[in-house]
């Protein structure tokens, strides 16, 4: 991807392992027996999604918070303040069986592009960075509809 560090694109893909490996778990028997067997049954299909999509939100949060560091007066309060959601949301909208931790999960990273997207207009993130997060969250949100809508 034009203008985004080798590195940064490297590891926001390896990001993506787990969600990937879980629709595709979700989608192939055999690979879900294999998965079970080899893994565990909290690792595959919906189940390491959600547990690893709330991570991922909670991460970002710190991401954002970091953001937040670069700006002081009220934009810095406004960014503190605008950081936390992401963890809120994965703490208490992840919760209530696989469907609705699924589509929440959907909607708390779609909200989670708004926030970087916003950081980004404020000259917080990296040039490069919003590049980077539509193209994760587009195959994050592809890869937790196949357990919400299949």
């Amino acid at each position: 991807m034009n203008g985004v560090p080798k590195s940064a694109l490297y590891l926001g893909l390896a990001g993506l392992i787990p969600f990937i490996w879980g629709a595709l778990t979700y989608l192939n028997s055999d690979l879900h027996d294999l998965g079970t067997r080899e893994l565990g049954s909290h690792f595959v299909g919906p189940y390491i999604q959600l547990f690893y999509g709330s991570v991922i939100l909670s991460f970002m949060s710190g991401v954002l918070w970091g953001f937040a560091t670069k700006t002081s007066g009220s934009k810095a309060t406004v960014g503190y303040t605008l950081s936390v959601l992401p963890a809120l949301w994965a703490f208490f909208m992840t919760g209530g069986g696989p469907i609705s931790a699924g589509t929440n999960l959907m909607i708390g990273f779609t909200g989670l592009l708004v926030l970087d997207a916003l950081f980004w207009y404020w000259g917080l993130a990296p040039r490069w960075w919003m590049r980077l997060r539509i193209l994760l969250t587009a195959i994050v949100l592809l890869c937790l509809a196949v357990g919400v809508y299949l």
